[in-house]
């Protein structure tokens, strides 16, 4: 079913839900009563300054340099309006052609971030086994294999298994081996907990728990070759394995590419903080200063799920569901956007955390020429490509070790989300990244930028070429 957006009139002196998260069209305001002619001006006012903001063009002194997320005028609006007892909000998200791809694909990041939690505080809590090396010696866990398991099944239900192909990390080659019964138990075990929390997130259930052969099944499924025709998923279970046995940043990635071109992002970060100065800190220090200083029960203190759809210009960025709560959308969705920083010397950067990822001594040199002062962010996963569309960051730079061959499952989320937020991602030579050769990045000029403008982007772009030369990359 599409989206449908049902909100009740609060009670007085209560804060009903702003319209400008939904992200609708200016056109319901003008189905509203004469009689409410104030209110619909004020949360029209609110709407046309909130596009300017995402277009980057506010002026410092007007009502764009209010909080990225202050909503007040809307919130206040909405509380006057008495004797309307529910309003049906309709909005963008329904209207556009992904509405029901979007809806089921949230919702399943949500419940993969909610298995990788489990799966997280299980590995640092207690020494496991369940970790296993790929062939390129990178780590993979219960949570790897859960993730696509789960995801597999649920977009199968949902749009049938004959309509759905998927390009995804993990293979069952490991999980099918004679020696891996207890692990492949305990994939097992782990995917029918989260399926049975489906109705709790908005999505149906099997009928009874999946056996082994189904759950195989549905990570053999993830066996698309991608390419420039079509449809298909590009689904990333734990990107950042490394910083996810560590207890650190990771994320959940599922993309929907149609004809070569990534239309739909959606990107989970279950250990994001929502405080911007916690990135610095391993994720570990964090769990203990938070003891310290606990959040309160209405704040929202880490965790969230990015996603946009090409063409709407907006992302959004929701909280998880903790605890037993049920997912009620819009779940509190808020708009994000890129930074407006243009000039390199306030801008901060981001990169991979392992120097086998990227070149750090490059992008450290490369740093200097354009004048960037701040300490770079070194973030695991593609949490960068988070940073940068929530204006925590304005460039993320990726310039791999020879012979290494991007994948699409890294970066098609990503990429959907930050250019929908306002931002820039290209190749070092400028051109956007294409994502119809297969499941590799073919063609890619030298690395990865991504950045909050455009016009920071063309200074990083020249910055490299300048650079290039004298590298030893």
């Amino acid at each position: 079913m599409p989206i449908n957006f049902s909100l009740s009139t609060t009670t007085q002196g209560q804060q009903a839900p702003c319209p400008c998260i939904f992200g609708h069209r200016t056109s319901y305001f003008n189905k509203l009563p004469v009689s409410q002619n104030h209110v619909k001006f004020k949360a029209l006012f609110c709407l046309k300054h909130s596009n300017k903001r995402r277009h980057n063009k506010a002026p410092h002194n007007s009502i764009d340099s209010l909080p990225k997320f202050d909503t007040s005028c809307c919130y206040s609006a909405y509380s006057k309006m008495e004797g309307v007892r529910k309003l049906d909000i309709v909005g963008s998200v329904e209207s556009n052609e992904y509405s029901k791809e979007l809806d089921v694909a949230v919702r399943a990041v949500q419940m993969a971030c909610f298995l990788c939690q489990k799966v997280q505080e299980s590995l640092i809590s207690k020494s496991s086994s369940q970790v296993q090396s790929k062939d390129d010696n990178s780590p993979v866990t219960v949570a790897d294999w859960s993730v696509q398991a789960t995801v597999s099944w649920l977009l199968s239900q949902s749009f049938g298994s004959e309509n759905v192909s998927i390009v995804a990390e993990e293979d069952v080659v490991s999980l099918s081996k004679a020696d891996a019964a207890g692990l492949l138990k305990a994939v097992v075990n782990t995917v029918n907990d989260c399926l049975a929390e489906a109705p709790r997130f908005g999505l149906q259930g099997p009928a009874m728990a999946l056996g082994a052969s189904e759950v195989i099944e549905a990570i053999g499924r993830c066996n698309s070759s991608g390419g420039p025709t079509g449809r298909f998923w590009a689904l990333d279970p734990v990107d950042g394995t490394l910083g996810f046995v560590r207890g650190d940043q990771y994320a959940v990635a599922l993309a929907l590419i149609e004809n070569g071109e990534a239309v739909l992002g959606v990107l989970g970060c279950p250990n994001y903080p929502m405080r911007k100065e916690w990135l610095s800190y391993q994720h570990r220090y964090h769990r203990i200063i938070s003891k310290l200083t606990p959040p309160t029960s209405e704040s929202w203190d880490k965790g969230c799920v990015m996603y946009a759809w090409k063409g709407s210009g907006e992302a959004w960025m929701q909280p998880l569901i903790q605890g037993d709560k049920k997912l009620v959308w819009p779940n509190s969705a808020r708009p994000v956007q890129v930074s407006s920083i243009e000039n390199p010397a306030l801008a901060t950067f981001c990169e991979p955390v392992e120097k086998s990822n990227s070149s750090h001594s490059f992008t450290a040199g490369l740093a200097h020429s354009v004048g960037l002062r701040k300490q770079p962010l070194r973030v695991y996963s593609m949490v960068k490509y988070a940073t940068i569309a929530r204006g925590d960051a304005e460039v993320f730079m990726k310039f791999a070790r020879a012979g290494y061959k991007e994948k699409i499952w890294d970066h098609a989320a990503g990429v959907v989300i930050i250019e929908e937020a306002g931002g820039v991602v290209s190749d070092a030579g400028g051109r956007r990244l294409d994502f119809s050769k297969g499941i590799y990045l073919e063609g890619l000029d030298r690395g990865i930028i991504a950045c909050a403008g455009a016009r920071l982007h063309e200074k990083i772009i020249r910055a490299v070429d300048a650079s290039w030369s004298s590298s030893s990359l």
